[in-house]
């Protein structure tokens, strides 16, 4: 389906929140399509009612729209056992440059039909289209959730414990690193799920000195001015993280992402493969980028 709208004429910031309304819920199959203007937070609210959530939590959720969670692609520290919001969106509706609004996808988890381009508009920056509409896959709420820490007297220590979690039973949906403004050197594992099953590995991460409940404050607090990101291979993590010397940071050690604020703003991989896309999606130069 496609219908024409208004030829955009050059677009600078793009303001949705006249369109912040939730479309759809269908619990049952658990799955819902929203309006890019309505925040994470809200949307978040909504789901809650049902028992259901979009399992991600990027920063400041009260004030990240829908549109700027793909858009960006923004994700937190339950990355790791949750994945990315590429990995939830199962259909989109975008504005493109010459004013057509296509739609991709659809509104149930298994769905065919044609070419998949939401993984292409997600992270876009809205330089390919506008996205004005989403439908996501969603979850039950997990039944319990605990985060543990352990203070680590260095990288080494750190190193250790991160093997010795990939030689466990453990399955932690967050497992981050971080030390910011000269406070400790921390290890973040994570748990949610039945509260039986986080209850035990609880109990299996107690022993590996896992002992102090924490909550995943540190994340928001640092990147509210550290948003850039080097990835590396997770087994380089610790030898990238060395190199940073004193620096701060917030590492997604299970994924290799590093926060900290020397990282370049922009890390694309391919940016002549960028150039290319962005030429046959908006060869006016109509949005920026």
């Amino acid at each position: 389906m496609q219908e024409l709208l208004p030829q955009l004429q050059g677009v600078g910031e793009v303001s949705l929140e006249a369109v912040a309304d939730l479309v759809e819920h269908v619990s049952e199959d658990m799955t819902a399509t929203v309006q890019a203007g309505m925040t994470l937070a809200e949307f978040q609210s909504r789901l809650a009612k049902a028992n259901q959530w979009l399992p991600v939590d990027p920063p400041q959720p009260e004030t990240v729209t829908i549109g700027e969670l793909l858009a960006d692609n923004l994700n937190g520290p339950r990355r790791f056992g949750f994945g990315t919001i590429r990995d939830w969106v199962i259909g989109l509706a975008v504005v493109l440059p010459d004013g057509r609004l296509i739609r991709n996808g659809g509104k149930v988890v298994k769905n065919v039909a044609g070419f998949d381009l939401c993984r292409l508009f997600v992270g876009a920056k809205n330089e390919l289209g506008i996205i004005v509409e989403a439908a996501f896959k969603l979850q039950p709420l997990p039944e319990a959730e605990a985060h543990l820490a352990k203070c680590c007297e260095s990288l080494g220590q750190a190193e250790d414990l991160l093997e010795k979690i990939w030689a466990s039973d453990l399955q932690p949906t967050v497992l981050d690193l971080y030390r910011i403004d000269g406070e400790p050197l921390t290890l973040l594992a994570g748990f949610a799920g039945p509260s039986a099953d986080v209850e035990t590995q609880s109990d299996a991460a107690n022993a590996l000195g896992f002992a102090d409940e924490a909550s995943l404050d540190y994340d928001t607090r640092f990147r509210q001015t550290a948003l850039s990101f080097t990835s590396v291979a997770p087994g380089n993590l610790i030898s990238t993280l060395l190199n940073l010397g004193e620096e701060s940071f917030v590492a997604r050690a299970g994924n290799g992402v590093i926060y900290h604020t020397s990282a370049k703003v922009s890390e694309v991989p391919s940016p002549d493969l960028q150039k290319r896309v962005k030429a046959i999606f908006d060869p006016k130069g109509v949005l920026p980028g």
